[in-house]
């Protein structure tokens, strides 16, 4: 490095980088928090000694300075200063997760391959004072300990790391952490759970300037402004000159079966969330969905309940519609893929690609299975993956690895409807030239990425397929069910659902109106929002994109790619065979309403991270912060103005309190809409509930009750506390209308708000307005929410944790229902049989064989106790000899140890 360099960060008392210390230099000056200010300097470091950082180098980097360090610090504070080491694993929790999930998936040494990387020693130094201080006992992430470990040896991150801490552990961090302000204790950061009660805890008072102050009181006293509603929609949308035109969708649901909790919150309710927020915005949106419809899996379905495949499409299009109607999922269209427009569309599409030389065809081998007489698509088999070995892979992906496998490639593979083992077959069929395509695509996800909002996981799985080199992807299957392909040669074939089925939104919007063009061939004026659970990602990122590129006729492509991770249901999976978890059929029958199953949702809405539906976290949320925060203050308030104001707002003359408390809101409201923004819809309600929270605390300590009985001055200041609560109400109802639509109605119902002011406090960056004037008549105020009682829980957590009914024979029970990750599967015996093989046992036996082997997947998932997973395999190997017998086969002699298989 050269004196220029040097001097242009003098604060360095390092000598000039030279390529051999540069691992030192970098560590050195990431070990210092302030570093996260140096990363153009790290990164410079690490240029000059030859290494350059690739793109998964730099996204580590932005989640080092953007995700990590926020809860780090934190962290810090809590153990150099406070002496609160214990709670520093539940701050840390989230980062760790992610790292500990991202390194095992990857399934490499560092964080971006088999070298070191730039960011291996940014976060390594970062997080050195956490992890190598054994006293605070972060959890077993063996994938995290391994990867710091391979630090620990290297000679020059321990040089610097004794350079700066000086061996006192975590206490050489002390004069440093002294001179930073302290970190809130209560801020959800993306990769941080949120699992904890947000009132618990201390959290630093905001310090609000005079000028802050009066610029709040000024802005209050301008009042709500006239203008056309944010809920008048006229149809059909279309995109308008000189305004925000959103296109937003949400992944496409099967058909098949009933959607649960997890399927809701991933996509639809997602995307409701935003669009609601989006139009009190002012945005001009269309929002479209529908239920996907072909393939194999609606065969089955059919198959399953003597139904042709229309009419199970029929049946579950309407139980999706019901429900969603149910959740308030307010779609612009909500339609299917079973149309003409579909086949019009997917057709040209394929004709296109096909003109411009983007299709292959090749001869493949494929799996099929004479007992079902049919080749298996994709993921209607498994077996043991090829590349890491995980036993239960698909056809198509490995769920631990991630990679992509050709299903012929498995070893020990199984039919997943019958349990038979498929034999190797040759088909003729058509590719998508994904390798032609590539760098098209790359210029394109490099424009998207840099310029949308790209979560986190789908900016990691694109380019985890991006990184070994994209290989031709077959869209043609050999079914009955689907799109026809129109070329001669392959009029036998239908097209595969991962070609066919993102069409949907195309088609779907056809049928919502012939002018659909102006929304899908419009680049330069369309923005496009697409919502959906990770595993979606590559088709959305990848194959969609791809055969829009290739059509080459001006589509629009995603701008905004929002992915969740998976919410589970408590400790365990969603299952519809064994009854555990809710589904969405069931949700309203539980007895809570709508809007606090939305609330429930998004608040533990899995936006960087797997989380679970709680029983009993839903109750603490539902009693402490909608019932004791939120339902309590905006209650107050109302009842102030009808007992001691005869239902008339008074007078409000501001004091310094009450302007603090103005500027206090102000900035809740500008970080909500910062966020929601950005679709950090969890984020984003937190900010809710601290406006209320806010509000609980100002009547508290001003105490109207007790003034209204004093002097005329006392009651005055009666009179500005309680206009000003009512006032907050209204706001809050502006806020929660794109969380909990029909409460935000109730309250401003109660208030008699102006409509006006649904749009006029989220325009720009957010005005808290006096929406309520002095002399303004409100309605009848009555509590929100209801407490939900620990019997009621109990009862709801025993009907949908799987247990059968006391009072139901025990006929109805079925296999399914009994297998149970605590509980072995108890399968009758059959009534008749016919040499040996009992079909109807066999039924029953390769179901219970499927549940339990899910049991069993999850529990490695989990990294549970390793006599629980030997306990379910032993299960899973019995329930397997149950149904070799039942076929009329000699159960296989389990595995030695000692010999090779």
């Amino acid at each position: 490095m050269s004196t220029t360099k040097r001097e242009w960060c003098p604060s360095l008392a390092v000598q000039p980088c030279q390529p051999c210390s540069c691992p030192v230099v970098c560590t050195f000056l990431a070990l210092m928090p302030s570093a996260v200010f140096h990363l153009k300097l790290l990164r410079y470091l690490f240029e000059v000694s030859g290494q350059d950082a690739s793109e998964l180098c730099n996204q580590w980097l932005e989640w080092e300075a953007t995700d990590l360090q926020p809860p780090l610090l934190q962290g810090l504070h809590m153990a150099v200063l406070q002496g609160k080491g214990s709670e520093v694993s539940t701050v840390l929790q989230g980062p760790l997760d992610y790292m500990e999930q991202s390194l095992s998936e990857g399934n490499t040494p560092y964080l971006t391959g088999e070298a070191v990387s730039v960011a291996d020693v940014v976060l390594w130094a970062a997080l050195y004072p956490i992890l190598s201080d054994p006293s605070l006992a972060l959890g077993e992430r063996m994938s995290v300990k391994a990867w710091f470990d391979r630090g620990v040896v290297m000679h020059s991150c321990q040089s610097a790391a004794q350079k700066v801490l000086q061996g006192k552990g975590l206490q050489g961090m002390k004069i440093f952490m002294q001179r930073q302000p302290a970190p809130p204790s209560r801020q959800c950061r993306d990769r941080q759970p949120c699992n904890s009660n947000p009132a618990e805890g201390e959290e630093s008072e905001r310090v609000v300037s005079v000028e802050e102050m009066e610029a709040a009181a000024l802005t209050w006293s301008k009042g709500l402004t006239d203008g056309p509603l944010a809920t008048d929609r006229q149809h059909p949308i279309l995109p308008e000159e000189g305004k925000r035109n959103l296109l937003v969708t949400s992944a496409l649901p099967y058909v098949n079966n009933v959607p649960h909790l997890g399927n809701i919150i991933g996509c639809v309710l997602s995307a409701d969330t935003f669009c609601r927020y989006g139009r009190l915005r002012g945005w001009n949106i269309l929002y479209v969905c529908g239920t996907d419809e072909y393939g194999t899996a609606t065969e089955n379905k059919a198959r399953e309940e003597g139904l042709t495949p229309q009419q199970i499409c029929d049946k579950y299009h309407a139980i999706h519609s019901n429900i969603y109607k149910w959740f308030q999922i307010d779609f612009d269209f909500f339609g299917r893929t079973t149309t003409e427009k579909q086949t019009e569309i997917a057709q040209n599409i394929f004709w296109r690609l096909h003109k411009h030389g983007f299709l292959l065809e090749d001869t493949v081998e494929q799996l099929r299975c004479e007992s079902c007489k049919r080749f298996l698509a994709d993921r209607f088999v498994e077996g043991i993956c090829p590349n890491c070995s995980y036993p239960e892979a698909r056809g198509d992906q490995c769920d631990k690895c991630g990679r992509l496998i050709n299903a012929v490639e498995l070893r020990e593979p199984q039919c997943k409807v019958c349990r038979r083992t498929p034999a190797v077959q040759s088909s003729k069929h058509l590719f998508l030239d994904l390798p032609k395509l590539e760098a098209q695509l790359e210029q394109w996800l490099d424009k998207s990425i840099s310029t949308g909002d790209w979560t986190a996981n789908a900016k990691q799985i694109t380019r985890s397929w991006l990184r070994d080199g994209l290989k031709p992807r077959c869209i043609t299957r050999d079914l009955k069910w689907g799109t026809p392909v129109p070329h001669p040669d392959f009029k036998e074939k239908v097209f595969y659902v991962w070609f066919d089925a993102p069409i949907g939104y195309l088609s779907i919007t056809a049928n919502y109106t012939d002018q659909w063009e102006k929304w899908w061939k419009n680049p330069n004026q369309v923005e496009l929002y697409n919502f959906m659970a990770k595993d979606n990602v590559p088709f959305h990122s990848v194959v969609f994109p791809c055969s829009l590129l290739g059509a080459q006729d001006n589509y629009t492509l995603v701008n905004h790619l929002i992915a969740t991770e998976y919410l589970n249901y408590e400790d365990t999976k969603f299952s519809k065979s064994r009854g555990v978890g809710v589904f969405g059929d069931m949700a309203k029958d539980a007895g809570i309403s709508a809007d606090v199953w939305r609330f429930y949702l998004l608040y533990v809405r899995p936006e960087t991270q797997d989380s679970a539906f709680s029983w009993a976290d839903m109750a603490l949320k539902n009693n402490s912060e909608l019932l004791n925060n939120l339902g309590n203050f905006i209650n107050r308030g109302g009842m102030f103005v009808t007992k001691f104001f005869e239902g008339i707002v008074p007078v409000m003359e501001l004091q310094p309190e009450d302007k603090t408390l103005l500027a206090l809101v102000g900035w809740e409201l500008q970080q909500y809409i910062q966020l929601l923004d950005k679709v950090k819809i969890r984020d984003a309600l937190r900010h809710i509930l601290n406006i209320s929270r806010h509000g609980n605390q100002y009547i508290q300590v001003n105490e109207p009750w007790k003034k209204i009985k004093g002097g005329d001055t006392e009651r005055q200041r009666a009179g500005t506390v309680t206009g000003v609560s009512v006032n907050i109400a209204c706001l809050l109802s502006v806020m929660l209308l794109p969380y909990m639509p029909a409460v935000s109605q109730t309250i401003r119902d109660q208030l008699n708000a102006p409509p006006s002011c649904v749009n006029t406090m989220l325009q720009g960056t957010g005005t808290f307005v006096c929406c309520l004037s002095a002399g303004h008549r409100i309605g009848t105020v009555s509590p929100l929410f209801q407490k939900l009682e620990v019997d009621q829980i109990e009862a709801l957590k025993k009907r949908f944790g799987g247990q059968q009914p006391e009072d139901e024979p025990p006929k109805k029970k079925t296999t399914a229902q009994s297998a149970s990750s605590t509980q072995p599967a108890a399968v009758p015996a059959a009534v008749a049989s016919v040499n040996g093989v009992d079909p109807e046992r066999t039924k029953q036996l390769t179901q219970a064989v499927t549940e339990q082997g899910e049991n069993v997947r999850v529990l490695k998932t989990q990294k549970a106790e390793k006599a629980a997973i030997t306990a379910e395999v032993a299960k899973l190997l019995d329930l397997k000899k149950q149904l070799a017998g039942a076929e009329g086969k000699s159960p296989e002699p389990a595995p030695q140890k000692d010999k090779k298989r």
